[in-house]
C-alpha cells in the first residue's frame, strides 16, 4: 500500500499565494522575472523528479543501506541517478542569482520545493542540501579565492559539501573541540583532528566533497572565541583549478542509525599523515559565529523536513484508514452489515486530525519563517529590514524544535492508525516514524533550541523580536473577517495574556539565583510559546479558508477549506489548553527537575 501523491494538490498553492501572497514578491526587482507560472513550473518538475527517482527507492535505501568496504563507500545506484537529476535541474543554486547559473528563486518557493523531496526520500535529499547550506557559508563569509575555487561546482552539484561540526568527546559543547588548525607560510593551514556524526561525510555522488570544518588555531582564545571555520576538500585544487591529489582526510567507519539510513553518516580523521590541507574562511576566530549563519538556516530546512516526513506518513495512514475496513457503527452495526471503513470511527478520526494539525501546522509556520527570508531581502526599510532580522531569529528556535517534536508525534500516531500493520517492515509507516526521529537531535537538540530561547532569543535587543511578533499576530487578529476564525482569535487571546504574565515574571527572576529552576523548565516555555505561535499559523490558515470556501463551487476544494479549518478548531480546542501546566509550573518557578540529584536516579 502505498500512495504517489507527495503533498496534496492543494496544498502548496494554498500556503504560497492565499496565506503567503507570494506573487507579491514578483513586483520587487530581484524577482522581476518571476510570476505564478514560473513559480508553478518549478514545482511541478520538482513533483515529477520527487515523484519519479527520489521516492521509489526511498524504502530500498532504507534496507540496503551505503556500505563501506575500507577503501570507498559504496550504495544502490538510484541514489546516484536521483541525485544527477537534482543537480542538472539546477535545484541546487535555485536561490542564486542568475549571474552564478541559479534561478533566482524566492526562498519561500524554494523551501516549497523542498517539500517534495524531503516527503519522497529525506535520506537522498540530504546530500544535494547539505551542499546548499555549505554554500550559504561560503558564499556570505569566505574570501574571493575560496569562492572562486569551489563555489561554482558546488552550485552545479560537481562538488558537495558538509558541516563538520561534531567531534566524540564534544558533542552540542563545540568550546571543547580538540581539532586543530595550524597555519603554513603559504596562507593554508594544516588540520588535525577528528569529526563524527558528520552527514554526507564521504559518498561517490560528486567529484570531491568540501568539508566545512570547526577547528581551533594554537594560542586563540579560550572556549568559542577560540572558534575557526575552515574549508577542508576531500581532494586538493591544482593550480589550474582541476583535481589534484587526496587530501589528508580518511573515513574511519559509517555509523548505522535507526533512520536516514540512507544518508552516510561518518566518522572522519583529519591530517593523520600531517598533509590535511585547509583554507581559512573570514577571519580567524569567527568561525562560529559563520557556521551559525549555516546552522540557522539549516534549522530552518530541519524543522520543514520534520513536518513534510510528518506530512508524508500522514498522508499514508490517511490512505490506510480510507481502505481498511473493521468493525461498524450504528445504526448499521448488525452482524450482517458490511463493516466500515476505519476513517469512520472516532478515535481514528482523531489521530489523523492530530496528524494533520501538527504537520499542516508546521509546515505552514516553516514556509512563514522562510517568507521572512524574502522580506527582508526585499525592502529597502532599514529599520523593517532589522525588526524582521529580529523577528527570524526569535522564531528560529521553533521553526527547528516545534515541528520536529510534533512530526515523528504525528509519524507515531501513524503507525497506531495501522494498527498491526504498522508495527511491521510490510508496510512503511515506521520508517517515516524512525526517519523522522533524527529531527528533534541533530542541529541542536529541541533541549538546546529551549534554552536558546528561553534565555536569549526572547530577550536579546531588548526584547525586539517578541515586540515585533506580538505586532504582527496583533494585525492579523485585528483584521479577522470571518466569524469561525474569530472565535479562534477569541480562544487564542487569553493565553496570549498568560504568555505575557510569564515573560513578565521571569524578566525578574533572570537577574536572581531563581533563574537556575529555568534551566529545568525551558521546554514548558517552549511548549507555551511555541503552542500559541503555531496557533496563530493556524488561525492564519483558517481564515483565509473560511474567505475562499465561501465562493468555491468545487466540491474537492471546498472540502480542503473545511479540513483546514476543522484542523484549527481541533490545535486550539485539544492543543493550546495542555500549556496551563506549562505556565502554572513557570510561574511558580517549579524547581522539581533542577533540584534532583544525580544519586536520587
Amino acid at each position: 500500500m502505498a500512495t504517489d501523491t507527495l503533498i496534496n494538490d492543494f496544498e502548496l498553492p494554498f500556503q504560497l499565494y492565499d496565506v503567503l501572497n507570494v506573487e507579491s514578491l514578483t513586483q520587487h526587482q530581484k524577482f522581476a522575472e518571476h510570476n505564478r507560472q514560473t513559480f508553478d513550473a518549478v514545482l511541478d518538475t520538482a513533483n515529477k523528479i520527487a515523484t519519479d527517482l527520489f521516492l521509489p527507492h526511498n524504502h530500498l535505501a532504507d534496507k540496503d543501506e551505503p556500505y563501506f568496504n575500507g577503501k570507498t563507500v559504496s550504495m544502490i545506484d538510484e541514489v546516484k541517478v536521483a541525485f544527477d537529476a537534482f543537480r542538472e535541474s539546477g535545484f541546487i543554486a535555485g536561490r542564486y542569482a542568475f549571474e552564478d547559473g541559479g534561478m533566482q528563486l524566492p526562498e519561500t518557493v524554494m523551501t516549497a520545493v523542498a517539500g517534495y523531496f524531503m516527503a519522497a526520500n529525506p535520506s537522498t535529499t540530504a546530500y544535494p542540501f547539505l551542499t546548499t547550506a555549505a554554500i550559504n557559508v561560503i558564499s556570505h563569509f569566505a574570501s574571493d579565492e575560496v569562492k572562486e575555487a569551489f563555489m561554482p561546482r558546488m552550485l552545479t552539484g560537481e562538488f558537495t559539501g558538509t558541516m563538520a561540526l561534531t567531534e566524540p568527546h564534544a558533542g552540542s559543547s563545540l568550546s571543547d573541540i580538540r581539532t586543530t588548525a595550524t597555519e603554513q607560510e603559504d596562507g593554508s593551514y594544516r588540520i588535525k583532528g577528528s569529526k563524527i556524526y558528520i552527514s554526507g561525510g564521504d559518498h561517490e555522488l560528486s567529484d570531491n566533497i568540501v568539508h566545512l570544518v570547526l577547528a581551533k588555531i594554537p594560542g586563540g582564545p579560550a572556549g568559542v572565541k577560540g572558534i575557526s571555520l575552515f574549508v577542508v576538500p576531500k581532494y586538493r585544487l591544482k593550480e589550474n583549478g582541476s583535481i589534484g591529489a587526496r587530501n589528508d582526510v580518511h573515513l574511519t567507519g559509517l555509523l548505522h542509525k535507526l533512520g536516514y539510513r540512507g544518508t552516510t553518516s561518518t566518522a572522519l580523521s583529519f591530517g593523520d599523515k600531517g598533509e590535511c590541507y585547509g583554507y581559512l574562511i573570514g577571519e580567524p576566530h569567527f568561525g562560529l559565529r559563520y557556521m551559525f549563519k549555516m546552522m540557522n538556516e539549516a534549522r530552518i530546512a530541519v524543522g520543514f523536513g520534520a513536518a513534510m516526513i510528518g506530512y508524508r506518513g500522514y498522508q499514508y495512514s490517511l490512505d490506510y484508514a480510507k481502505d481498511r475496513t473493521q468493525g461498524r457503527i450504528a445504526p448499521n452495526n448488525k452482524p450482517e452489515d458490511d463493516a466500515t471503513a476505519i476513517i469512520n470511527h472516532g478515535d481514528v478520526k482523531r489521530m489523523l486530525l492530530a496528524q494533520k494539525a501538527y504537520t499542516e501546522g508546521g509546515m505552514s509556520l516553516c514556509l512563514y519563517g522562510s517568507n521572512i527570508i524574502d522580506r527582508i531581502n526585499t525592502t529597502n526599510d532599514e529599520t523593517l529590514k532589522n525588526e524582521l532580522s529580529e523577528l527570524l531569529d526569535l522564531l528560529t528556535p521553533v521553526i527547528k524544535a516545534w515541528p520536529s517534536e510534533y512530526g515523528p508525534k504525528a509519524n507515531d500516531l501513524g503507525i497506531q492508525v495501522l494498527g498491526g500493520a504498522g508495527y511491521t517492515r510490510e508496510y512503511h509507516a515506521e520508517q517515516f516514524w524512525r526517519d523522522n526521529r533524527l529531527n528533534p537531535i541533530h542541529e541542536g537538540t529541541n533541549g538546546v533550541q529551549a534554552l536558546d530561547l528561553s534565555f536569549r532569543k526572547l530577550w536579546q535587543k531588548g526584547g525586539l523580536g517578541i515586540q515585533i511578533l506580538k505586532r504582527e499576530i496583533t494585525q492579523d487578529l485585528e483584521a479577522l473577517k470571518t466569524p469561525e476564525a474569530a472565535k479562534l482569535a477569541g480562544k487564542l487571546t487569553p493565553y496570549m495574556g498568560h504568555l505575557h504574565e510569564v515573560l513578565v515574571h521571569l524578566s525578574k527572576i533572570l537577574p536572581t539565583e531563581k533563574a537556575i529552576t529555568l534551566t529545568g523548565n525551558a521546554q514548558a516555555l517552549m511548549n507555551v510559546f511555541a503552542s500559541i505561535v503555531v496557533s496563530w499559523i493556524w488561525i492564519r490558515q483558517a481564515s483565509i479558508a473560511e474567505q475562499l470556501l465561501a465562493g468555491e463551487k468545487n466540491a474537492d476544494k471546498q472540502n480542503f477549506y473545511q479540513g483546514k479549518i476543522q484542523a484549527a478548531k481541533y490545535f486550539i480546542d485539544w492543543e493550546l489548553p495542555t500549556i496551563q501546566r506549562d505556565t502554572e509550573l513557570l510561574n511558580n518557578d517549579n524547581a522539581v527537575c533542577i533540584d534532583m540529584q544525580a544519586e536520587w536516579f
